[in-house]
């Protein structure tokens, strides 16, 4: 069913503006325009951030009950809109209906945590007197917002990942500017729509689209803005530090996520968990399986299991409640991925299903026997191609997992509670999951990476606390 293309407006201070140049938001299925949006000039943004500075005092200003008045309406206005999200979601990216529907349950959390955790932002007193000379002393410290968050956000989880900056940063008292990607800014278009019926102030939060590399370095190095948020790729996130200049930088990057799967394991949980993890939103998730060190006794059996499983996925229309898998972000993301499949083929690799692309559609593939010197081996695939490695034991499984570049989240299978320990030890990760994917998150924890894969930690609590900083108050009596 075609949809009437009107034009969106984006969100700058609280005011829904419209631009004549304008940016194509197109459906990656079948390329269709679904709407466009304004392409912000610097202008718009230099305004944005000048806007922003009397919105961090508002935001600042704003009663803790308030803030969380407003989170708990915007959360609200969205559980009573869940299908016109979803179905944003599911045509602006790649994710189906069903993947889309539990990302919009996921956003709803995520602002009931934040509006939860406005409450929690508290210091505690100091013993001054812990100094000789100090007794005549008492004093605590508090956490105040830091201002203006410029927020940098991908396509893959176009609504929740948006939430996860806008959230915290409200709930803590700041002003927010974010620029969603051009690929998908439809939803968090509805975001600032949700907080905007919710009764936010004008000015503290904007929903600046336009291209990065337009309007990107303003937000990046402005002096006024205070912390950059930013969640995509290593390249972009190293040019992203390099020019930032003196200010907070929270940093979630990419990863090649490894799952460790144990002769001891429930291989039946360990194959429906991986496949799963492997294949979620056409493999575009940062914590997606993409490596799985199997121990060698199992190995027959759990690649048979694994490759039954993988060839029951439907890859298909996203709005059916049918499909399992809908196609990559862009046809050029199909091909990019196409490339290291065949690459890896050309140097040995052995393909066992999959490697087959039509326009964006790229079908769930499993490769073995690849070589490490692959790009495919050491690199984030970003795309629904998972690897299978044999393994003697959980030392070589354990060695091999921690020999790239990444540490985001790691998974193992077993049931034996030392290993897992081991595992836990050893894995130079973020987050480990026992029995369980690597993809598994939830919003409340604290989410990030080691090595390239980030700085700082995301999950609203610890946003909070990125996004506030210390003061120290002391009486001398």
């Amino acid at each position: 069913m075609a949809t009437q293309v009107v034009g969106r407006k984006m969100y700058l201070a609280g005011k829904w503006v419209k631009r004549d140049r304008v940016i194509e938001v197109r459906d990656p299925q079948d390329n269709s325009i679904i709407d466009t949006v304004p392409a912000a000039s610097e202008e718009d943004m230099l305004q944005c951030i000048e806007e922003a500075k009397e919105g961090a005092r508002i935001a600042a200003s704003m009663p803790v009950h308030k803030r969380m008045e407003i989170i708990n309406k915007a959360a609200d206005y969205i559980e009573a809109n869940i299908e016109k999200f979803a179905r944003t979601i599911a045509r602006e990216g790649s994710k189906t209906i069903r993947e889309a529907i539990k990302e919009v349950h996921r956003c709803i959390q995520t602002l009931r945590i934040s509006a939860e955790e406005a409450r929690r932002i508290h210091g505690e007193t100091i013993p001054f007197d812990q100094m000789p000379g100090s007794e005549n002393r008492v004093g605590y410290y508090y956490r105040f917002p830091i201002g203006i968050i410029g927020a940098i956000t991908p396509f893959n989880d176009p609504l929740n990942l948006v939430a996860h900056k806008v959230g915290p940063a409200i709930a803590s008292g700041n002003a927010i500017i974010v620029k969603p990607s051009t690929l998908t800014p439809l939803s968090a278009l509805l975001l600032a729509e949700a907080f905007d019926e919710a009764g936010l102030p004008p000015k503290v939060l904007s929903v600046i689209t336009g291209y990065g590399s337009e309007i990107g370095d303003i937000l990046v190095t402005h002096p006024a803005i205070r912390m950059i948020s930013f969640t995509g790729g290593i390249e972009a996130g190293e040019e992203i530090i390099r020019k930032a200049g003196l200010k907070k930088i929270s940093m979630e990057l990419g990863s090649n996520s490894p799952v460790i799967v144990l002769e001891d394991a429930d291989l039946d949980e360990a194959v429906e968990s991986t496949v799963s993890g492997a294949f979620w939103a056409a493999g575009q998730n940062c914590i997606g399986v993409q490596r799985i060190y199997v121990q060698e006794s199992i190995m027959d059996a759990f690649q048979k299991k694994f490759l039954e499983r993988t060839n029951q996925y439907r890859v298909g229309d996203k709005q059916s409640e049918l499909t399992d898998m809908g196609p990559l972000i862009t046809e050029e993301e199909a091909i990019r991925v196409e490339n290291l499949v065949n690459e890896a083929i050309e140097k040995g690799a052995v393909l066992l299903t999959g490697g087959k692309r039509i326009g964006a559609f790229y079908w769930p593939t499993v490769l073995t026997n690849v070589p490490e010197d692959c790009r495919i081996a050491r690199e984030e695939i970003f795309g629904p191609v998972v690897l299978l490695y044999p393994v003697r034991d959980l030392d070589t499984a354990i060695e091999k997992a921690n020999s790239v570049d990444y540490g985001l989240q790691a998974g193992i299978f077993t049931n034996n509670v030392r290993k897992a320990y081991k595992a836990i030890e050893k894995m130079n990760v973020g987050g480990i999951m026992i029995n369980d994917s690597s993809d598994y998150r939830i919003d409340a924890m604290p989410f990030g990476g080691v090595k390239k894969s980030g700085l700082g930690r995301e999950g609203i609590k610890f946003a909070i606390h990125e996004m506030t900083e210390p003061k120290v108050v002391c009486f001398k009596l």
